[in-house]
């Protein structure tokens, strides 16, 4: 749809340039000169404004910060001083800030794509002039036009500024961190005092080169990536089947005071989840509350042994606990409306418990909660709170996460970014190319599941 659609634009802007009138051809050179030389000042005086401040912005500041993205570098004069000799004092020099060219060069690419979205509707409109003077209808008027914005297309006065937000909080900060991993910006290179240049491909190459033993970047992203998804698998099916379980226990016939249970879990979520992770991390510290209850020195979030097994451990039960009543609660209300013909039929076909579950209550279940497990799995490859509030990424472990790379052992990809733009000697390159990595496996792992599980239908269950 998205190609068809880009492919149509492209063909109105086409037979604009072909078919159109003297008046809609030179559009495309001085915006709005068709609407205003048919009598639409309203219209065409905004469309000509637009081009005229696009014109000085670009003159005045944008066009250079654009110039310094495609010129191969991003500044060359350092911020300083310079002796005066005429004068006899030193002079402070102003010098180029790398970060502030990247960014209002982002900002003005962006401009520069509103205005040619601006551009196109100024010539597709006076084409649709042409069009309705051949065919002998009365143009619109401006009341017209913003009568249609609200009514038959209110869809785009609606949407237009949620757009906007989309592009300003979004998509600009995901192009600038992308460029971000194709630059030297790092501790040695710091603006104002110091530049940072282009390096093409250098940092991902870094990344990825196995190279300089077993703690290279390549071997501790791989070991980081490897845990990650571990992490996110245990911490996203077992909250949702210890859930389930717990939920199906307290769904069963029989059971007593039912919405007390369900209470009891609820307690546990109306504590905010920081609270929660903070207090468990005094209680399972070396000198905290349950090894003094157990009489043991066991370090349940510093061990290194075995690749830091028990932190690991620890950080997934310590999920299940904050983690699983929302899962509970959710499929609580699902059970309650399976339909009950279904356990009928199956009892009355001769299907035991067991087979009942998994071929009516289980892929009901699957087929209902899919776009949650999805969400859930997404969100724990990025699950912040849980490793740093309990862990902090610890503990440290040179061995296996040494070699300058700042990683530790329960690092997920986004706690190492964190920690890389954070230490004290921070390396944003190499943290925007783990951005970008955490991007394209967050995007890729929702859309491929996403759809499959809406390609399965509802009715996989029957």
């Amino acid at each position: 749809m998205k190609k068809r659609m880009r492919k149509r634009i492209v063909t109105d802007l086409y037979y604009a340039l072909k078919d159109g009138s003297g008046k809609t051809r030179l559009s495309a050179l001085i915006m709005g000169y068709g609407q205003l030389a048919r009598k639409q000042i309203a219209k065409g005086s905004l469309y000509l404004l637009t081009e005229l401040a696009f014109i000085a912005y670009m003159l005045f500041f944008g066009g250079r910060y654009i110039g310094h993205l495609f010129s191969g570098n991003l500044g060359t004069q350092l911020a300083g001083e310079r002796w005066n000799e005429e004068l006899q004092v030193f002079e402070k020099i102003t010098g180029d800030n790398s970060f502030l060219i990247l960014l209002y060069g982002v900002v003005s690419l962006a401009v520069v794509a509103g205005f040619l979205v601006i551009w196109a509707m100024n010539l597709k409109g006076n084409y649709e002039n042409d069009l309705r003077i051949r065919e002998g209808r009365a143009l619109s008027t401006f009341a017209e036009d913003m009568r249609s914005l609200l009514d038959e297309r209110f869809h785009i006065t609606l949407l237009t500024l949620p757009l906007l937000g989309l592009v300003v909080f979004t998509v600009m900060p995901l192009i600038f961190m992308a460029l971000i991993a194709f630059t030297n910006y790092d501790y040695a290179h710091m603006p104002p005092g110091k530049l940072f240049d282009w390096v093409g491909v250098k940092n991902f190459v870094e990344m990825f080169s196995f190279s300089g033993g077993g703690t290279g970047f390549a071997f501790v992203f791989l070991r980081v990536l490897v845990w990650t998804f571990i992490w996110a698998f245990f911490a996203t099916f077992s909250n949702y089947f210890l859930g389930l379980f717990v939920a199906l226990l307290i769904h069963r016939k029989g059971i007593r005071l039912k919405g007390f249970w369900r209470t009891l879990f609820v307690i546990v979520i109306a504590v905010p989840q920081f609270v929660t992770l903070l207090l468990m991390q005094k209680i399972l510290d070396g000198d905290g509350i349950l090894n003094a209850l157990l009489g043991t020195r066991i370090l349940w979030l510093t061990d290194q042994r075995w690749l830091s097994l028990l932190p690991r451990v620890m950080i997934i039960l310590v999920n299940i606990w904050i983690g699983m009543p929302y899962t509970l609660l959710m499929c609580s209300g699902i059970l309650m409306n399976i339909p009950t013909e279904y356990y009928e039929a199956a009892t009355i076909d001769g299907a035991g418990p067991v087979r009942i579950f998994f071929k009516i209550t289980l892929p009901y279940m699957m087929q209902v909660t899919a776009p949650y497990l999805i969400t859930q799995f997404v969100g724990n490859i990025n699950n912040f709170n849980v490793i740093w509030l309990l862990t902090g990424g610890g503990p440290v472990d040179n061995v296996h996460y040494g070699g300058g790379t700042q990683a530790q052992a329960t690092d997920l990809l986004v706690t190492w970014l964190y920690r890389l733009t954070t230490d004290q000697n921070p390396r944003y390159n190499v943290a925007s190319v783990i951005g970008i990595v955490i991007f394209v496996i967050s995007a890729a792992l929702s859309l491929v599941t996403y759809h499959r599980a809406a390609a399965k239908g509802e009715e996989t269950f029957q």
